[in-house]
């Protein structure tokens, strides 16, 4: 008799292992579980800031303000995961810059400081201060913006002029007008906006805080109607599953590319190298609340879930099935141990951000000029992503996968070109 002897990491390999061959088609189902499941968490969390900001508008308080400030917070947390599946989903991309499209020229919404650069030629609409003026001319037309409506934000004012800084809608929106702007620089502190800005009468702030209330609330209201849209849109039958589940092909492709492009163009390159390069605290993602080092964290956490099948929801059960990790284990077990190493260590360096950033050391003052420490942090994220991005790129080849295609960013693959 032959006796062979299995060493500690073959055996954790083998228990890892499912009990009969994955096929691709269920590592498809299990991503669309997840999808739906994150979306569905993101609809649930915006509902409960609609309740926390319909509160802050019919009854002002520093309490309200501060209960609308956290739910807008908590509701990150399940979006900022969601954020895996563009890039490989076009019903996701068409649909994801009304909803999450930053960073924006806070100036056509409403008041911001006398420092604050004006209309040029990039914008017309920079300092439009939408809540101040009931009509505006856009393209020789004069726009009547008596009554803001999501309506209103989303057909007359969301890119106005076709500018992508007027972002109107979204959640980057409801963030600043919960925060206001954040007039810190590089030291630490969020935005400041007093509750009284939407108080009523003599005691009201910024001027316009009846309209202000109902810019408010329209933007939180057209978020929740843009996430109920996309949670049915991964629900069994939805459009979204629909289209993944057409082509078993493309829709591994679609994964690998969502993985591959938030890890290495988006958050790598626009969200975080980018903000090192021009030392500048305007480019954090959530520069208003100073959220950013969540942004950043759960991103990679999404990017992980969906590698592994598996995502924790709200409630704290459990979304879990055949996932890719097990497809790639299938064709080469070395290679997914070296995928499943690359996303911890991803997420620890980010989790290293949120970490500091909680404890005091503010993501503005990573971005200063000259301090070494920050930018030590971020930039250990930065390779961390860019690590994990090289085995994606190997799970690629490795399945075979035909169309599956990175977006690069020019603060990785151009630096040159980003001070032209």
């Amino acid at each position: 008799m032959i006796r062979q002897t299995l060493t500690l990491s073959a055996l954790a390999t083998l228990a890892a292992l499912p009990a009969h061959a994955v096929e691709p088609g269920e590592v498809l189902d299990t991503y669309a579980d997840i999808a739906a499941a994150t979306y569905e968490d993101s609809l649930i969390t915006a509902q409960r800031l609609q309740d926390a900001v319909n509160t802050l508008v019919s009854d002002p308080s520093a309490g309200a303000l501060n209960k609308a400030r956290a739910a807008w917070l908590a509701a990150r947390v399940p979006y900022q995961q969601s954020e895996v599946f563009r890039f490989g989903n076009p019903i996701v991309d068409d649909w994801e810059g009304k909803v999450n499209a930053w960073p924006l020229d806070e100036g056509l919404i409403d008041y911001v400081d006398a420092a604050y650069a004006g209309p040029s030629d990039e914008n017309a609409f920079a300092a439009l201060n939408v809540i101040a003026n009931p009509t505006f001319i856009l393209s020789g037309q004069e726009v009547d913006a008596t009554a803001i409506t999501p309506e209103f934000l989303e057909i007359s004012l969301h890119e106005a002029d076709g500018v992508e800084a007027n972002v109107a809608t979204g959640y980057h929106a409801v963030e600043f007008l919960l925060w206001g702007q954040d007039l810190n620089g590089h030291e630490p502190g969020a935005g400041n906006r007093p509750w009284t800005d939407y108080a009523t009468g003599d005691a009201c702030t910024g001027g316009h805080c009846d309209r202000r209330g109902a810019y408010l609330s329209a933007a939180t209201d057209l978020l929740v109607s843009d996430l109920e849209y996309m949670a049915a849109a991964w629900a069994e039958g939805g459009a979204a599953r629909s289209d993944l589940m057409t082509d078993t092909g493309a829709g591994i492709a679609a994964i690998l590319t969502g993985m591959g492009s938030l890890s290495y163009g988006e958050t790598a390159g626009e969200r975080m190298r980018l903000g090192v390069m021009l030392n500048d605290p305007e480019e954090e993602h959530s520069c208003f609340s100073d959220n950013t080092h969540n942004d950043h964290f759960y991103d990679g956490v999404g990017i992980r879930n969906v590698y592994m099948g598996a995502y924790v929801r709200a409630d704290g059960s459990l979304v879990t099935g055949p996932s890719l990790s097990d497809l790639v284990a299938q064709q080469d077990a070395a290679l997914d141990a070296e995928m499943r190493g690359k996303l911890d260590a991803a997420v620890l360096a980010l989790a290293r951000i949120k970490i500091a950033a909680e404890a005091g050391f503010a993501y503005d003052q990573m971005l200063e000029r000259g301090n070494t420490a920050g930018e030590a942090l971020i930039m250990g994220g930065v390779d961390g992503l860019i690590d994990q991005t090289r085995s994606i790129e190997r799970v690629i080849k490795a399945l075979g996968v035909d169309g599956s295609a990175i977006e690069g960013s020019d603060s990785l693959d151009d630096p040159g070109a980003v001070f032209q």
